[in-house]
C-alpha cells in the first residue's frame, strides 16, 4: 500500500500525454507527449497550434465529449476528469474577429447612415429635397438622440466595456450589422423624411419621451460603469452585482440585467419621441432578444452563487 501511494503522488508531477481528435470524424491530429500537468486549456490550445497553424487559439473548441461544451481557457488539465492520457476533442469554430471590432462596426454604421439621412444627401427623397433642412423641432432632436446613443456606444466599447470573451466568429458580424445598418436607415428615412409629420400630442409628448430617453440613457450608462468595477482588468472573475450609492444602480435590487432594463427604456422613448412604427419594430425585437440574453444571464447567476438575491427578474421586475 505504501509502494503504490507514493506512485500515486509521483504522477501528478510527471508529464502528461494528451490526444487531440476530431470531434466529427475522431481522426487523430495531434498527440502531445509532454504536457504538465497544471496546464491549461489556453496553453493546449497553443501547442495544439504549433502543430496546425491554420486554427489559431480564438478558432478552437476543445471539449471532453465530441458533443459535450467547450472546455474554459483557465480550466487546468489536472483538475478536469481525465486520467494521465487525455482525450480531447476539437471543433473548429471558424474564423474569428475580435468584439471590439465587431461593437465599433455595429455602431459607428447607424451613426452615419441616419445622418445620411438627416442631411438628406442627393438620390434619397429626390432632386427638390437634397440637403434640405426639417422645420419640425423633434426631427432634430430625434437626429440629437440617435448620435448622442450610437456615440456613446462607441466610447463604452473603447474605454468602459470588459469582455469575457476576446472573439466571435466573423460570420456574425454580416448578420448583427444586417440588423443595426437596416433598422437605422429604416427608421431614419421615415423620421427626416420630408412629409414626415410630428407626434400626436406635440410638445408635451416630445418632451415626456425625451425625459424617459436621457434617464435610461443616464441608468444605461450607469449600469455598464458598476459592471465595469466589478471585473478587474484582464480578469474573467464572475461576481454577483449589487447596487452602489449611484441611484441609477438601485434597479439591481429588482432585475439581473438592468442595463438591457434601461436600453429597452431608452428605445421606448424615441419611439414615443418620432412616432414612427419602424423605431417601434426595432424596439420590440431589441426587446425580444435582450430578454432572451437575460434569462441566460439570469439562469448563469442563479447557477453559479447559490446566495443570489431571490427577488430579481432577469429583465422587467416582478414580470419577466
Amino acid at each position: 500500500m505504501h509502494e503504490g501511494r507514493s506512485v500515486r503522488q509521483w504522477l501528478p508531477e510527471a508529464s502528461w500525454l494528451v490526444e487531440i481528435l476530431d470531434a466529427k470524424t475522431r481522426e487523430k491530429l495531434c498527440f502531445l507527449d509532454k504536457v504538465e500537468p497544471q496546464a491549461t486549456i489556453a496553453e493546449i490550445k497553443n501547442l495544439f497550434t504549433k502543430s496546425h497553424p491554420q486554427w489559431y487559439p480564438a478558432r478552437q473548441s476543445l471539449r471532453l465529449d465530441p458533443k459535450g461544451k467547450s472546455l474554459k481557457d483557465e480550466d487546468v488539465l489536472q483538475k478536469l476528469p481525465v486520467g494521465t492520457t487525455a482525450t480531447l476533442y476539437f471543433r473548429d469554430l471558424g474564423a474569428q474577429i475580435s468584439w471590439v471590432t465587431v461593437f465599433l462596426t455595429e455602431y459607428a454604421g447607424p451613426l452615419f447612415i441616419y445622418l445620411l439621412f438627416y442631411f438628406r444627401v442627393p438620390f434619397i427623397y429626390g432632386h427638390k429635397y437634397d440637403f434640405t433642412s426639417s422645420r419640425h423641432t423633434v426631427v432634430h432632436l430625434a437626429c440629437i438622440c440617435h448620435s448622442f446613443h450610437y456615440i456613446k456606444r462607441l466610447l463604452e466599447t473603447l474605454f468602459v466595456h470588459r469582455f469575457s470573451h476576446g472573439t466571435m466568429p466573423l460570420r456574425n458580424i454580416f448578420k448583427n450589422c444586417t440588423y443595426y445598418w437596416g433598422f437605422a436607415a429604416w427608421m431614419a428615412y421615415y423620421i427626416n423624411h420630408p412629409l414626415y409629420t410630428p407626434p400626436t400630442y406635440g410638445a408635451q409628448q416630445v418632451k415626456l419621451a425625451l425625459a424617459i430617453f436621457v434617464i435610461c440613457q443616464l441608468g444605461n450608462f450607469s449600469i455598464h460603469m458598476a459592471l465595469r468595477d466589478l471585473r478587474p482588468a484582464g480578469s474573467k472573475t464572475r461576481k454577483i452585482p449589487y447596487p452602489t450609492k449611484n441611484p441609477f444602480t438601485w434597479l439591481f435590487l429588482l432585475v439581473s440585467c438592468p442595463n438591457y432594463t434601461y436600453e429597452v427604456g431608452s428605445w421606448i422613448g424615441f419611439a414615443i419621441m418620432t412616432q414612427c412604427l419602424p423605431v417601434a419594430l426595432f424596439s420590440l425585437v431589441g426587446f425580444t432578444q435582450m430578454t432572451i440574453w437575460a434569462k441566460g444571464k439570469h439562469r448563469s447567476y442563479l447557477k453559479e452563487f447559490r446566495d443570489y438575491p431571490p427577488l430579481r427578474m432577469p429583465i422587467i421586475p416582478f414580470l419577466l
